[in-house]
């Protein structure tokens, strides 16, 4: 296994971590119930995706 031949610094540490940056999620509406649901997904609100239903791609109760 490879070991670090130095310890990284703080300051460089925090560098690095400073460029972390989180992006919005993009959303499209679903062709069948029109929510919103991210693209190449199933829509999380009836399940549907590319014409077929995913039973289990739908949101339940729980899950928020």
């Amino acid at each position: 296994m490879a070991v670090p031949k130095r310890k990284t610094s703080r300051s460089n540490t925090r560098s690095r971590r400073a460029n972390w940056k989180t992006t919005a999620v993009t959303l499209s509406a679903c062709p069948q119930c029109r929510e919103p649901k991210q693209p190449h997904m199933a829509c999380p609100s009836c399940g549907t995706y590319a014409g077929r239903h995913y039973a289990a791609a739908e949101r339940t109760e729980h899950q928020g």
